[in-house]
């Protein structure tokens, strides 16, 4: 089974606007609300993608409930905790000549239940796959990625963290199986300017030499890159097509990936595909104005390597 964990998921309020006028009433072009959160956006598509899963974290208030009915009605099974007291955050994104978005705090999170999500977690089984993405809010310890990774280590859980710098540096020694940041990222967390893929390599490599199994590093425009645990490392550049969304592109390359390794069942290819379903997916997801579906993935994957 595979799980995502969403400390801070959200509704995105997403506004199209020709542009913005401050000080002023302004009107909308077009307008909707989504699922947010960073697991979130990997669950939904994973779904999409036909892998059941199941998405955890925390809810609060009357977003909260939207929250768990959208997803419901997009076949996305949950099990949050319900908080006592605040609101799952709404996040306001404005598309207008500029892309502008005004994101909310989110609900405090009680160490109590942190302690019940920390329990719920003790129950998955070896074999299962957890997803740990996204930041975490200021009411958590920052150290709660490495706490969940320390308290699940005799597991034998494959266990994906996109995160970045210290939530990201701080879980390697506890062998993450795959770690997701992009090239920018990588480079913040070396203090280094990341140019070209050579330069991705010899950073990703050094991210292994910590602790991580497998490093994808996404590059935008510019493709992106894997260093598998078997020693294996491609290449690929960005599939071709128009950019209409940046929302969830990363998600969605973090549940290709995942989705990949699967159909492969682990196989001699297990990472080359993995790697092709993260580059299709990512892209996809970029090229669409929501988050990829499967054939939207599978048009693209023959498009650019030949293959479903």
């Amino acid at each position: 089974m595979i799980y995502t964990v969403s400390f801070n998921p959200s509704l995105d309020y997403v506004q199209d606007l020709d542009c913005v006028n401050l000080g002023y009433v302004n009107r909308t072009s077009g307008e909707k609300i989504l699922p947010g959160g960073k697991g979130i956006n990997v669950s939904m598509v994973l779904k999409n993608l036909g892998f059941e899963n199941q998405a955890l974290g925390f809810t609060a208030g009357f977003t909260g409930e939207v929250l768990k009915s959208m997803l419901k009605a997009k076949g996305v099974e949950s099990d949050f905790i319900e908080l006592d007291a605040g609101m799952t955050r709404i996040n306001v994104k404005i598309r207008a000549k500029e892309e502008t978005e005004i994101n909310g705090q989110g609900p405090k999170i009680s160490a109590d239940a942190l302690e019940q999500l920390y329990q719920k977690l003790e129950t998955l089984q070896g074999g299962d796959i957890l997803v740990l993405a996204g930041s975490i809010p200021e009411s958590m310890p920052q150290s709660a990625y490495m706490d969940i990774m320390k308290r699940l280590q005799d597991k034998k859980l494959k266990i994906v963290v996109d995160a970045t710098r210290d939530l990201l540096v701080n879980v390697l020694p506890y062998k993450p199986f795959m770690i997701k940041p992009n090239n920018f990222e990588l480079g913040e967390i070396f203090g280094v300017e990341i140019k070209d893929k050579d330069d991705v390599c010899k950073y990703a490599k050094k991210l292994q030499e910590q602790g991580a199994r497998n490093v994808l590093v996404s590059m935008a425009g510019d493709g992106a890159v894997l260093l598998a645990e078997d020693g294996s490392e491609y290449r690929a550049e960005a599939p071709k097509g128009t950019v209409k969304n940046s929302v969830g592109a990363g998600d969605s390359m973090v549940a290709g990936f995942i989705a990949g390794y699967l159909i492969t069942d682990g196989g001699a290819d297990a990472y080359r595909n993995a790697f092709e379903m993260g580059v299709c997916t990512g892209s996809a997801s970029a090229f669409s104005e929501e988050l990829a579906t499967k054939e939207e993935v599978e048009g693209l994957y023959v498009k650019t390597f030949g293959k479903k």
